[in-house]
């Protein structure tokens, strides 16, 4: 199985083959025999891309209740730190997160079920990051966490120059 266990419950680290050869590289980004065999039954409705440069932090958001999304995330271009962490008030895992590297030269992807909260760091000079989501997006819905909440402490890499955050996600506060 392409599919590597993390630390939280239904978080998937998903290792494609890659077939390599002179000319380049091909692989399967997905294919729904392969996620449904992992126990995987997402069906996605959303594609979305973004490019940013070193330091850019983006995070840590989620959406509310009906608009939960899961996603399917990887890198195209460059290189992040991807972060997940669990939201869910029930879960054993609550507040725990886990962090990788996504890169265009390990070609591995994360998937997040609802209930998660997710964001990235951008830790090459430009990165181009797409994500597969099984809801739409409903700005009414919208929500995240402080990406140094020290409840949560999670274990961003440095980069030269700092971290640089949108307005919008350095405004979102602390757990409490």
């Amino acid at each position: 199985m392409p599919f590597l266990p993390t630390p939280l419950p239904g978080v998937q680290l998903f290792e494609p083959r890659v077939y390599e050869d002179p000319r380049g590289y091909f692989f399967e980004s997905y294919n729904e025999v392969t996620f449904l065999e992992a126990g995987i039954k997402t069906q996605f409705v959303q594609d979305n891309q973004a490019a940013s440069t070193r330091g850019v932090l983006r995070g840590l958001h989620f959406q509310r209740d009906d608009y939960a999304q899961a996603k399917l995330v990887r890198v195209v271009v460059g290189e992040v730190y991807d972060v997940t962490v669990d939201i869910r008030p029930d879960s054993p895992t609550y507040l725990q997160w886990y962090g990788v590297y996504l890169n265009d030269s390990n070609h591995r992807q994360l998937f997040i079920p609802r209930g998660f909260a997710h964001g990235y760091l951008v830790t090459s000079e430009r990165a181009v990051f797409t994500y597969k989501c099984d809801n739409f997006y409903a700005p009414q819905a919208e929500g995240g966490l402080c990406y140094d909440d020290l409840t949560i402490g999670i274990e961003w890499p440095e980069v030269p120059g700092g971290y640089q955050l949108s307005e919008r996600d350095l405004a979102w506060h602390a757990i409490r």
